[in-house]
């Protein structure tokens, strides 16, 4: 990138293991990270929305350490540049704020180092910092992945034609994953966890086909994570309890919680969102659609220069 041009940067939300897909399952969705770019000569974060102000504006902020610490593992260093962010994507609320920052930040040193690195190897790096590959990969890649990680080794599959409507139930509290995983199990049973992940195997393929019923079934049937959650996320239940009825065909919390996702066949998600807001006024819900493109990266010229 020269001087003079400006580098944008758009990174999608994403949620993950839509029940029983967890830690491998993640969708995109079109809620976005979006950071302008330009050489200068020291580090500056400007914030625009009032979530991110609490964090770093110097090289010490989360993606910028990312975007370093990429350019470090190909001997390349990163310059110090101005970066005016803007996020909608809601902080610690399980709708994968974290994973699009990995993402920008492994997108910064792509762009601004000239590494030139492929989707697949942009997907380990980020899989490595955040320990799986669902919003990652989600993020990068769009639309539906499922993904499986091993050491250093990532493995994942995109799909873009799922046609849904979303509807985000986003309480006002937020959860920290950290806290979510430490209330799951150490182990399961070889019997539990063949059971398990059959159900995660039934949910994708139902979601490929387009048997919506069935995945649907599947979201609610969760083993892996799900049953151990519920205690800190009592919205879960209220809006599993209620969201069918106004049209949803599946309910899952969104990666660690504390949102809820609703799955609902094309055109029914307004319904259910209204239906879910008359009843339940304390959480807040938001109308999405899949997000099919991934992280983008786009130049121009900086008109201030």
């Amino acid at each position: 990138m020269s001087d003079g041009e400006m580098l944008i940067i758009e990174v999608p939300a994403s949620t993950a293991n839509l029940g029983p897909g967890f830690d491998s399952v993640g969708l995109a969705l079109n809620l976005y990270l979006r950071m302008e770019v330009t050489k200068q000569d020291h580090w500056e974060v400007i914030p625009l929305a009032e979530s991110l102000k609490v964090f770093p504006a110097n090289d010490t902020n989360f993606i910028v350490q990312i975007a370093q610490e990429t350019a470090r593992k190909y001997n390349a260093q990163v310059p110090p540049c101005q970066i005016i962010i803007d996020s909608d994507i809601p902080i610690a609320r399980g709708l994968g704020s974290s994973a699009a920052a990995i993402i920008a930040g492994i997108e910064l040193a792509d762009s601004l180092c000239e590494l030139n690195l492929p989707k697949e190897e942009k997907l380990r790096l980020g899989s490595e910092v955040e320990g799986h590959p669902d919003n990652v990969g989600a993020s990068l890649m769009g639309g539906l992945i499922i993904g499986s990680q091993a050491e250093n080794e990532v493995d994942a599959i995109s799909f873009y034609g799922l046609n849904v409507d979303i509807v985000a139930c986003i309480p006002q509290t937020e959860l920290l994953t950290e806290h979510s995983r430490g209330l799951l199990p150490e182990v399961l049973s070889f019997k539990s966890a063949v059971h398990a992940g059959a159900k995660g195997n039934v949910l994708i393929a139902s979601l490929l086909t387009g048997n919506y019923e069935l995945a649907g079934k599947m979201m609610m049937q969760d083993l892996f994570h799900q049953p151990y959650r519920r205690s800190i996320v009592p919205e879960l239940e209220q809006v599993e309890s209620r969201a069918l009825t106004y049209g949803a065909f599946g309910v899952a919390l969104s990666g660690a919680g504390p949102t809820v996702l609703c799955l609902a066949k094309p055109g029914s998600g307004q319904a259910v969102a209204e239906g879910l807001a008359a009843e339940l006024p304390h959480i807040a819900f938001t109308c999405l659609q899949i997000d099919q493109s991934g992280s983008r990266v786009t130049k121009k010229m900086n008109v201030a220069n």
